[in-house]
């Protein structure tokens, strides 16, 4: 009986000190795992940003249709404009309001059906690949901290030069840090309620609801 006592505790010991590293062994694989799948921007030589390739399994923010941000124009054919964040980024927002180094956004664009299958009203996105844009934030290596890239397939994408009308644009009319977050319907209350929101899209704001209320007044 002694014996039986003695060994217990070492038993215990020994299947404790396995669950032990089984668990740490969980923990560095896990940590492995999650490292591999966090999104790391890189470059090649000659400055253009290698394509993110998993981007459509980050976080989906909106899509738009047939949006313009000048004058209107017959495009001839309906288009989808749909806008992933790598997760990182993401999160990040929901603690903060507003993006972190390394944030980035795709835009995808993509053709849309009027008729299929059993469709007979409104659209749907098809298969037909229209381009793709990323939106970066890179501190260290960009300027402004922002850049544009645009993409034809998926290989390394082309830098906007800085003259591009999308710099300034999204300068000037960006609800959040050069960011188009009043499109965002998930992430535009969180900007509201943090405050975070830029001093020119609040001015475009009131700007634009004055003139609603005129027309409302001049409908009476």
């Amino acid at each position: 009986m002694r014996r039986m006592k003695m060994m217990v505790p070492a038993i215990t010991i020994g299947v404790i000190s396995i669950v032990g590293l089984v668990v740490a062994g969980v923990g560095v694989v896990s940590g492995q795992t999650s490292q591999a799948e966090k999104y790391v921007p890189s470059y090649t030589a000659d400055g253009k940003l290698n394509f993110p390739a998993g981007y459509r399994e980050w976080v989906y923010l909106t899509s738009g249709v047939d949006m313009s941000y000048g004058p209107a124009s017959n495009m001839g054919k309906s288009m989808f404009d749909n806008v992933f964040v790598n997760s990182e980024a993401y999160k990040s927002f929901l603690e903060t309001s507003t993006w972190p180094d390394k944030t980035v956004m795709v835009l995808e664009v993509r053709a849309a059906g009027s008729k299929g299958s059993i469709n007979k009203n409104g659209h749907f996105q098809t298969e037909e690949l229209r381009g793709r844009e990323v939106h970066i934030k890179d501190e260290s290596k960009f300027p402004g901290k922002w850049a544009f890239f645009s993409f034809n397939s998926e290989g390394p994408g082309e830098l906007f030069p800085k003259e591009a009308a999308c710099y300034s644009c999204h300068e000037e009319h960006g609800a959040v840090d050069t960011t188009f977050v009043q499109f965002y319907p998930t992430l535009l209350p969180i900007a509201k309620a943090k405050k975070t929101l830029s001093a020119t899209y609040l001015n475009e704001e009131a700007v634009s609801g004055a003139e609603k209320k005129e027309e409302k007044a001049e409908k009476k």
